[in-house]
């Protein structure tokens, strides 16, 4: 192993060994109550398979044969979770055929983020996450099942849909992902179009025309942002069959996946002799292995929030340090849009996710000596399913990528470092995805130019009040403020700037998530605004400093000066009412800060 990974790895163990010790003790003493179906009385279990079949309801009975509960997060407006619509009738037939049974234990609410950006609905985004892990519990909490399978794809769902398996940690789950859609038209053109909008040098019939282009089908949107980043990390850490995230719905090899998993389910439950539960095979190594397979790829930002909120349901504590020095010795391997012109099908046809694997196995920056659905060790993920004359099998992963201008090796890697760092200053603590980012990018240092909603912008940006060297802040964007919204709006106009020389940068209590791109931007910036936060004193003028290689975040504002400033707090409530809004109130008032996982669900009893 790499010395600093296992350095960090034994820092978590340590960090966590008394929760990671509790959360053990927890789900062992869930384990010996069951099969839970076992301590039901007479009413409860007939009202539990009511509605099965006189076969189904004599299997149930005799407690030998595995029930496994379904979660889906299907619904046919998210175009990645449009294909779940048949999956629950496909994962029945397929245990059925192995003499077991399969419940449809719940579904749970899944929006898109491409829908409501710069939307209110958007507000509601980072908060379903905890939803969504509310949600799951609810369906599994009718002690009928033996194992769980969970069907999700997208930004904060797969993260909800891992919390709550996490908590009945006690049963093995399987997470089955429904692919990515073809490939539209390249990313960079979808850029290119976007920009001139924001220019006003097209209109918006040829920028609805382009975004139709590039997500055009049913499927997961193609660019590497969090959807994406969710089911490479949850592969690596052991909850997908080998080679299952990127391949095209609709095809033979999908639905040849998802009857495996389906059947897999079924023979690691208690009742035989495979036995792995989720909170085994998420341990402090497998969490540790997501992290550097996300930096390795440039992933999703998002996850400096979600695998902290996925780990801490395991008993596990990570910080945002872990983060930094895992970056700063895991390469950058592959490049994937915003960090190149591939997408997700480009990466896949490279050699996906068994090239990977293999590589970063064969340097040292993944632990081999973990649990997966499969067994032991990742040597099976280094593998890549086919369906030869009609049957599942796996072969041998490429041991060359096979676009090196989309996948390199650990020798001669596109970045010496993962392209995340933590900030620190006197504004805080924040994060900055820096893979994107241009060479001599990394530090700027400018005046502030002030907003308080990312909609203010356009009006500045239209105007040429932005042509200038400038941070732009945005604040009053966080967790308890409107629930950090993410604000890709900003992107074009930014983009543009920079374009014309301009040296910018941003500094937001907000979210960009996975799809940010060139701009350097200090993000998830805590304390907030609305918590007292520095950056509610920050005014139009004053100098900020943001170095990703000193991991900076400073106001060039004397302490005299700071002091004798008066906050204006801003009247959020329009912000908080409409969409739905009002009625995540309470929920927005117990969020943790986002190096705490920016949850309102872990709270003792």
């Amino acid at each position: 192993m790499n010395s600093v990974i296992q350095e960090v790895t034994n820092t978590i163990i340590e960090r966590s060994k008394v929760s990671r010790a509790a959360y053990l003790a927890k789900i062992e003493k869930a384990r010996l109550k069951g099969p839970h179906r076992g301590i039901l009385s007479c009413g409860n279990l007939a009202h539990g398979f009511a509605a099965c079949s006189t076969q189904e309801k004599k299997d149930l009975t005799q407690l030998t044969k595995a029930n496994v509960g379904i979660i889906s997060s299907y619904n046919d407006m998210l175009s990645a979770h449009q294909p779940y619509e048949v999956y629950p009738a496909k994962i029945k037939k397929a245990i059925e055929n192995v003499g077991s049974v399969a419940q449809f234990a719940g579904g749970v609410p899944a929006m898109c983020d491409g829908v409501t950006q710069g939307q209110p609905g958007m507000d509601l985004s980072l908060m379903s996450r905890d939803v969504i892990a509310m949600s799951a519990a609810v369906g599994l909490s009718h002690n009928m099942f033996d194992s769980g399978i969970m069907l999700g794809i997208c930004d904060k769902i797969v993260p909800g849909l891992v919390m709550s398996a996490l908590t009945f940690g006690h049963l093995p789950f399987i997470f089955i992902p429904a692919g990515p859609m073809e490939s539209g038209i390249p990313n960079k053109e979808k850029a290119r179009i976007r920009q001139l909008y924001a220019q006003g040098k097209v209109g918006r019939d040829e920028l609805l025309e382009s975004e139709s282009k590039s997500y055009h089908s049913a499927g997961t949107c193609t660019f590497y942002g969090t959807a994406n980043s969710n089911q490479l990390v949850v592969e690596v850490m052991g909850l997908h069959l080998p080679g299952a995230s990127f391949v095209n719905p609709g095809t033979e090899l999908r639905d040849a996946l998802t009857d495996a998993a389906s059947v897999q389910a079924t023979r690691i439950t208690d009742l035989g002799t495979e036995y792995r539960p989720v909170g085994h095979i998420v341990d402090e190594k497998s969490v540790v292995n997501g992290i550097v397979a996300l930096l390795a790829t440039g992933g999703s930002t998002n996850h400096t929030m979600h695998l902290v909120a996925m780990a801490k349901a395991a008993g596990i504590l990570v910080n945002w340090d872990d983060f930094d020095a895992l970056s700063s010795v895991t390469p950058l391997i592959a490049k994937i849009y915003p960090n190149g012109e591939a997408d997700i099908n480009h990466f896949q046809a490279a050699g996906g996710m068994a090239y990977l694997i293999k590589e970063l196995l064969r340097g040292g920056f993944l632990h081999n000596d973990v649990t997966t659905i499969c067994g032991e060790g990742l040597d099976k993920y280094t593998q890549e399913p086919i369906v030869r004359d009609g049957k599942l099998m796996w072969v041998d992963g490429p041991d060359k990528a096979l676009d090196s201008e989309v996948l390199a090796t650990i020798e001669k890697p596109f970045k010496a470092d993962g392209g995340l760092s933590a900030l620190s200053g006197n504004l805080g603590r924040a994060v900055i995805k820096t893979s994107s980012l241009r060479p001599g990018k990394a530090t700027v240092k400018a005046p502030a130019v002030v907003f308080e909603s990312q909609h203010d912008i356009d009006a500045a940006f239209n105007a040429g009040d932005l042509d200038k060297d400038c941070v732009v802040v945005v604040r009053y964007q966080g967790p308890r403020a409107v629930g950090m919204p993410e604000l890709h709006k900003l992107t074009p106009p930014l983009s543009v700037l920079q374009d014309k020389g301009f040296s910018v940068a941003l500094v937001t209590d907000g979210r960009m998530s996975g799809a940010s791109g060139k701009v350097p931007a200090a993000i998830h910036l805590y304390p907030e605004a609305l918590d007292g936060g520095l950056i509610a004193k920050v005014q139009n003028g004053d100098i900020i400093e943001i170095c990703a290689e000193k991991n900076i975040v400073h106001l060039h504002v004397s302490e005299e000066e700071l002091a004798k400033r008066i906050v204006t707090v801003k009247d959020l409530t329009e912000d908080r009412e409409g969409m739905g809004r009002e009625l995540f109130n309470g929920l927005r008032q117990a969020m943790t800060t986002p190096e705490e996982g920016a949850s309102c669900v872990f709270h003792e009893a």
